[in-house]
């Protein structure tokens, strides 16, 4: 697929085998909800893109976000020694636009925040992902993998009366690179580390709430990786999924069980066809609470431990046992 929008000016809806090489909202038909045509700085105002890279592994946890929600850029990064229980983190919010730089091809772009010293990037090109970190207090962290022989999550949906919502979503690959903190230095080769991957963009709810969950690790001699989503991408099409050695299968609507003010109490999270029954018991969590005139943001990132089965079609359940995952709440209004 060449481009996202199509020539009559609206999106291709659907679960793609592959992505488009152009994110090209702002060929979009964009409307009111009572059909007005909308204009450049409207377009500009409501496309927002993130994307999120998590590191897994039993002696190392990390993950690093990179918004643009047009006002503002934001960012985050963070690593957990589970072993220590220590944690470093860094936020950034950058107004206006200043020292931040999106590209709209998914799988040939750069995105990146700069300020002071400081760079969190994201490089997309030549089949590869990779995560940079250079930041000012010593922290650095260069990961990538590569997606040979792994079958990515692409899929667009409609979202609200007018806007629609694209992600491509990777999990349960294995990566490689260095990481020097204030907690060691760490050789994610080594450690056997995981990643994922989400990189989405598009013309989303102006206020929306969503819970994710996503693990990586290995389960009865498998490669497994898990996606799970309720509140965003589930109308007419549902981005839930797991892994097996890379091969995607799909998965119904989920739960999400928590207690919203104990995000670090147990979870359980079930899908209604049956092939997921997972319980998640945290760790440790990454938040942050924004509540400005027009952008409000209260997130919970929680990095912990999955239990359970997932049950593929025609296939013997796998038992989860200890792998470690992420699970967030979060509420925004953009």
């Amino acid at each position: 697929m060449d481009r996202l929008i199509q020539a009559d000016g609206q999106p291709r809806i659907g679960i793609f085998p592959r992505g488009p090489a152009l994110v090209n909202h702002r060929d979009f038909d964009l409307r009111s909800p009572m059909g007005r045509r909308l204009g450049r700085l409207a377009k500009w105002r409501r496309f927002h893109q993130f994307q999120y890279f998590g590191l897994i592994s039993d002696e190392l946890i990390g993950g690093c976000a990179l918004a643009d929600l047009s006002l503002l850029g934001a960012g985050f990064v963070y690593l957990y020694h589970p072993a220590s229980g220590r944690r470093v983190e860094r936020q950034f919010r950058l107004p206006l636009g200043l020292g931040k730089r999106f590209s709209q091809a998914p799988d040939d772009g750069i995105c990146e925040l700069s300020w002071r010293g400081n760079r969190l990037r994201m490089d997309n090109r030549g089949g590869v992902k990779r995560l940079d970190v250079a930041l000012d207090d010593g922290l650095h962290i260069e990961a990538s993998f590569d997606e040979q022989a792994f079958q990515p999550m692409h899929i667009c949906t409609p979202t609200g009366p007018t806007g629609w919502v694209y992600a491509r979503k990777v999990a349960g690959v294995r990566c490689d690179g260095q990481v020097r903190s204030p907690l060691g230095a760490f050789d994610l080769q080594a450690l056997d580390c995981f990643a994922h991957h989400d990189w989405s963009a598009g013309y989303m709810r102006p206020e929306t709430y969503w819970n994710w969950a996503c693990l990586s690790g290995v389960a009865q001699g498998q490669r497994v990786g898990l996606n799970l989503s309720c509140g965003v991408n589930e109308t007419s099409f549902s981005e839930n999924c797991f892994w097996l050695d890379g091969e995607l299968v799909p998965v119904g609507g989920v739960r999400f069980e928590f207690q919203r003010d104990r995000p670090l109490a147990p979870w359980r999270i079930r899908s209604g066809d049956g092939r997921v029954e997972l319980t998640f018991a945290g760790c440790g969590l990454h938040a942050e609470r924004v509540n400005a005139l027009l952008l409000a943001s209260n997130f919970k990132q929680v990095y912990g431990r999955f239990d359970g089965w997932l049950r593929p079609p025609g296939r013997a359940a796998i038992r989860l046992d200890n792998l470690w995952g992420f699970v967030e709440d979060h509420y925004a209004k953009w």
